[in-house]
């Protein structure tokens, strides 16, 4: 596995994350689409939290073209896993940022415990060099 693939799809989760806390700090200061589509507090828009969404847009956009350059070097089975870290980093960091007003429960802090043991069965497993070379087992192509 690529030090290198790792290190971009790690950059991918970050920007994503961080896509996704904006996103929703900027859409619960904005007025809904109906209100907009009513031109009902079309005056009461919130310029920071539109200027959020443009940097959040672009977040995603950067992030979407790391995790890109990431696949080049990562098999897909561990990209992905190293992919849903972003669900627990948004978790965290939702429920322990004040201006978020997340709740934290036993249900979704095992669902996010889960996760993160995931990923780490997936991408710290070793197989020793000396097992390779001793016999070619049909599992090792998914190591």
């Amino acid at each position: 596995m690529s030090r290198r693939g790792v290190m971009l799809a790690l950059g991918s989760v970050v920007l994503v994350s961080a896509a996704q806390l904006g996103m929703r700090w900027s859409m619960s200061r904005l007025p809904s689409p109906a209100q907009l589509f009513e031109f009902q507090n079309v005056g009461a828009i919130d310029s920071s939290a539109l200027t959020i969404i443009c940097l959040a847009t672009g977040a995603y956009a950067l992030s979407m073209l790391l995790w890109l350059m990431a696949l080049r070097s990562l098999p897909l089975s561990r990209a992905y896993s190293l992919l849903s870290i972003s669900y627990a980093l948004v978790f965290v960091l939702a429920a322990g940022l004040p201006f978020f007003h997340e709740t934290v429960t036993v249900s979704k802090t095992v669902g996010v415990i889960l996760i993160v043991m995931g990923v780490l069965t997936i991408n710290l497993r070793r197989i020793s060099r000396t097992s390779l070379q001793g016999s070619l087992h049909e599992n090792q192509r998914f190591r």
